[in-house]
């Protein structure tokens, strides 16, 4: 079985070579090596494998192994001391470099309000002294952002061109690398990308520009991005504004015009794969481009030439993105075999699309897209047969349209699953429904309309725009439909980031799945000629992946004699492509049979219980976890209970001063809250947040809650009873009225037994549910405390109070007579609080208010809490100079240990039952 298959294992070796290297120590590398050996080995003794074909898989495995150790220890940058000066920086970031750049342009030109980027291949680096940079820098690949000064700049930046020469000056700063435990990591994602250096420069005067070398590379894209370009505005001038982004990416692959929104609601139902050009796009491409070809009565052979001369440039300009640049290998091939009359192979010819992806560039196995792309083909190669052969043929071709529809809808979400969940940590429901009703309908209707109006606006305007505006009603229909699913939150199921391990045991019981499943239809006799296996030779030649295959399950060879893809030499139906110790060419018996579907009830219950351990993997959980995110200058901590409940306390956000120029407005700019801390609590598995606390209403502390009520179910709020004449305060309160959340105001009797092991108490005295809400402008000295105890330690919270509140504190807990954790004697009204007993014991953590201001954490507020540990929650760079110098000096002197979220990043505590407590950092102390 494995020596029929020898291109397919030698990939895999090949792929399996170069994660070794990517994740695993040189040591993990040889020992894997050698666990590969040993079992290419074995299976030469079992003459399941030849001795040559074992050899070539072991070379395999080196050689993807030493080249992305070689790709690694060349991928370094040609200015190593300026690049240790700026990681060892305390706040990460805080060390810039004055510099002048000079080198060519080598991405094409981003504008977004008044921020433009591009990439730039340096030659040459003057540092602040105009000290030239060593020798070696030419070539390296620089971030180049550029914020504009003015208005008038933005026609400076538009004739920017990939190609050209630029000498530009600026600050040279290093990309900062994830603060947060599972946070996007851009130093790492730059560095697949080969760039170790952002470059921000202020204003469009500071860009020189000349003409670049005309017959090189990124002179030659130009053209490509020229004729984009053209084909974009041609676009603009056919459809609406909310509606051109979406068909420059649905034609044309151009991202940058999407409306966020509407990319978002499509996220939501999994339905981004439309909106990326791959095999699909391809597909259309030559259908179109070969009716076209039919009609000069040219011969087939010399057809099938410039189809596969027609694919590069295609791929050109589609963006060549990883799944189109695999589509348009697999296109070329399948063509190029097709010319040749052999048998076109479509696991061949994904397996030697892979090879020669990562063979080019070993970092493209770490991009989502190439996951994705190759995963979901080879699962629908493998999968639909099988599961088709299992359901009725259907006596009528719509039925049979349908179940092929379903087939392969089914299959690609089954495929697609750990990928989704493990990237984005979400999945709707509706998803399937969504994909069955939108995919043909877009695919087949909306985007060749798309294509024809945009090629015949180009010749004559009026036909153009006939046909587009047939294309908008389609589009208003996709929109709204897409609009009215993607609101019903509670089809939407949040899923922790699985491990590993667990990736790879769901693709294992998938694949025995389609294994069992095609042994039943085979000895069940359920397969027919009209219910064959994938046409894996029109998907060469057509490049067709995802859920476009649906319409070509009708042109195979039949399946109870043959395998869903053959060896391209093979002269005889070939065996499955099993798993090679397990032998699936047992005798048709309906003894046989029934033991097949026995092992499938078994595998199926098997996955689903994977499955569901995924949804709830810490539902055994019984510690307590405080974690302090870093979301800049403002506060969000996250405490989960032993009993599973989630608490979240603020949520972070930008404080902006006055209103912002309607040019510099970006279409999607950086917001905390979906940014940062959505993807964040899904990635940790919050499937709803069980109490939601605004300390106070001060936008650092809630501006990022907007995009968290909007994609979490959140089952209370609790805040401090006043209003606040801002816009989000308001927002936010409005938002949780519209979806029927309960408002609690904070008052000093309020107590919650969360669980055994949880209790929450609000400190302090606050307006009763009897009075009228108050609007109060000031909110620092309005916030809400809590004292939160977790297996007897506790944590101490109170958002930005200052000196007053906290005194004002002090005095109504003196003068409490119970407290949630103590029988306490009652103290004198004027009694000395700083001669005094406290009430409470020693605390374990504090949360120091309001970032470190020397308005807060006074020498009364230490002496009576004495905690062991102080968290201070403030932005790198800021410039309140939070936190203040006396107030670290006060900590100091308590002997009170301080982790701070600009130096360490993220702090989180582990509880145990045993009352055991555990601190990690995201960046540990130096």
């Amino acid at each position: 079985m494995v020596a029929r298959r020898p291109l397919i294992w030698f990939t895999v070796c090949w792929i399996a070579g170069a994660s070794a290297a990517a994740s695993l120590t040189n040591n993990g590398v040889y020992l894997t090596g050698g666990a590969l050996l040993a079992v290419l080995l074995a299976l030469g003794l079992m003459k399941r494998a030849s001795l040559p074909l074992a050899a070539a898989c072991c070379i395999a495995y080196m050689a993807a192994a030493g080249e992305r150790m070689w790709a690694d220890s060349r991928n370094v940058t040609a200015l190593p001391e300026l690049q240790s000066a700026a990681y060892e920086a305390v706040p990460a970031g805080s060390v810039v470099f004055g510099a002048e750049i000079r080198g060519t342009i080598i991405s094409p030109i981003e504008i977004d309000g008044d921020q433009v980027r591009f990439r730039v291949a340096v030659n040459e680096v003057l540092l602040g002294g105009g000290e030239a940079s060593p020798e070696g820098v030419g070539g390296e690949r620089v971030q180049v952002q550029v914020r504009l000064a003015a208005e008038a700049e933005l026609v400076e930046a538009a004739s920017w061109k990939r190609g050209q020469k630029v000498s530009a000056a600026g600050e040279l700063s290093a990309p900062m690398a994830a603060t947060n435990f599972g946070g996007f990591d851009y130093r790492r994602y730059l560095n697949s990308q080969r760039i170790h250096w952002l470059f921000n420069v202020d204003g469009a005067s500071a860009v020189q520009k000349s003409a670049g070398t005309r017959w090189s590379a990124a002179g030659l894209l130009r053209y490509v991005d020229d004729l984009r370009a053209a084909l974009g505005a041609q676009m603009d001038n056919l459809y609406p504004d909310l509606q051109s982004g979406y068909m420059k990416g649905l034609v044309l692959g151009i991202s940058d015009d999407l409306d966020p929104a509407v990319y978002g609601r499509f996220a939501q139902l999994g339905l981004t794969h439309i909106l990326a050009i791959s095999g699909l796009h391809v597909a259309v491409f030559l259908y179109l481009l070969g009716g076209l070809l039919r009609l000069t009565r040219m011969t087939r052979e010399r057809m099938l030439l410039l189809l596969m001369a027609a694919v590069p440039l295609y791929v050109l300009l589609a963006g060549a993105s990883p799944s189109v640049v695999r589509s348009g290998i697999m296109a070329v091939l399948g063509l190029g075999a097709a010319r040749l009359h052999k048998l076109g192979d479509g696991l061949h010819l994904l397996a030697a699309a892979a090879l020669l992806m990562l063979a080019f560039d070993p970092y493209m196995l770490g991009n989502v897209g190439f996951q994705l792309s190759f995963l979901v083909t080879a699962g629908l190669i493998l999968g639909v047969p099988p599961v088709r052969g299992c359901l009725p043929a259907g006596k009528r071709r719509w039925a049979r349209s349908l179940l092929d529809l379903l087939t392969v809808t089914v299959v690609a979400q089954l495929v697609s699953l750990p990928v989704t969940i493990y990237y984005f940590n979400a999945v709707h429901l509706l998803s399937l429904g969504a994909n069955l009703v939108l995919v043909p309908f877009i695919s087949f209707i909306v985007m060749p309309l798309g294509g024809a109006s945009m090629l015949l606006g180009a010749l004559w305007h009026p036909a153009g725009a006939l046909l587009s505006q047939v294309a908008v009603v389609g589009n208003d229909w996709t929109f709204a439909f897409v609009t009215q699913l993607s609101s019903w939150n509670s089809f939407r199921m949040i899923w922790a980031a699985p491990p590993l391990w667990w990736v790879v045991g769901y693709y294992g019981l998938l694949w025995g799945c389609f294994e069992l499943l095609g042994r039943i239809a085979r000895r069940g006799r359920l397969y027919s000629e009209e219910t064959s296996s994938l046409g894996l030779e029109a998907d060469s030649v057509s490049g067709l992946e995802s859920y476009s295959h649906s319409h070509l399950l009708h042109h195979s060879n039949p399946y109870p004699n043959s395998d869903s893809t053959q060896p391209i030499h093979a002269s005889n139906p070939a065996v499955p492509l099993a798993i090679p110790f397990i032998d699936m060419s047992s005798a048709e018996s309906p003894r046989a049979r029934r033991k097949s579907i026995m092992l499938l009830s078994f595998t199926a219950a098997g996955l689903s219980l994977l499955v569901l351990w995924a949804y709830h993997p810490d539902f055994r959980d019984r510690n307590a976890y405080v974690d302090y995110i870093d979301v800049g200058q403002g506060d969000a901590i996250l405490i989960r209970t032993s009993g599973g409940k989630h608490i979240l306390i603020d949520g972070g956000g930008a404080v902006q001063f006055g209103n912002q120029e309607t040019w510099r407005k970006r279409k999607d700019p950086y917001e905390v809250g979906s940014k940062l801390l959505v993807p964040l609590l899904q990635k940790r598995g919050v499937h709803r947040l069980d109490l939601l606390v605004l300390s106070h209403l001060d936008s650092d502390h809630i501006k990022g809650l907007h995009a968290v009520l909007s994609d979490i179910e959140v089952k209370a709020i609790m805040w401090n009873g006043t209003l606040k004449a801002s816009e989000d305060a308001a927002k936010l309160l409005r938002t949780a009225v519209d979806k029927d959340i309960p408002l609690y105001k904070s008052t000093a009797d309020l107590k919650w037994q969360v669980d055994p092991g949880t209790a929450i108490q609000v400190l302090g005295m606050a307006p009763g549910d009897d009075e009228a809400i108050a609007e109060e402008d000031e909110q620092n000295g309005q916030s809400v405390a809590l004292l939160v105890e977790l297996y007897n330690r506790r944590f101490l919270f109170t958002g930005d109070a200052d000196a007053q509140e906290e005194k004002l504190l002090l005095e109504q807990l003196h003068l409490s007579q119970t407290s949630l954790f103590a029988d306490l004697s009652s103290s004198s009204p004027s009694a000395d609080l700083t001669q005094s007993s406290p009430p409470f014991p020693p605390i374990d953590v504090m949360k120091i208010s309001h970032h470190g201001s020397k308005t807060s954490t006074s020498d009364l507020w230490l002496n009576y809490w004495r905690p062991k540990w102080a968290i201070v929650s403030v932005g790198r760079t800021n410039t309140y100079g939070h936190p203040a110098q006396e107030v670290l000096e006060r900590l100091a002197s308590a002997n009170i240990q301080i982790r701070r979220t600009d130096w360490n990043g993220e702090v989180q505590f582990r509880v145990s039952p045993d009352q055991t407590i555990a601190r990690k950092e995201k960046i540990p102390d130096s």
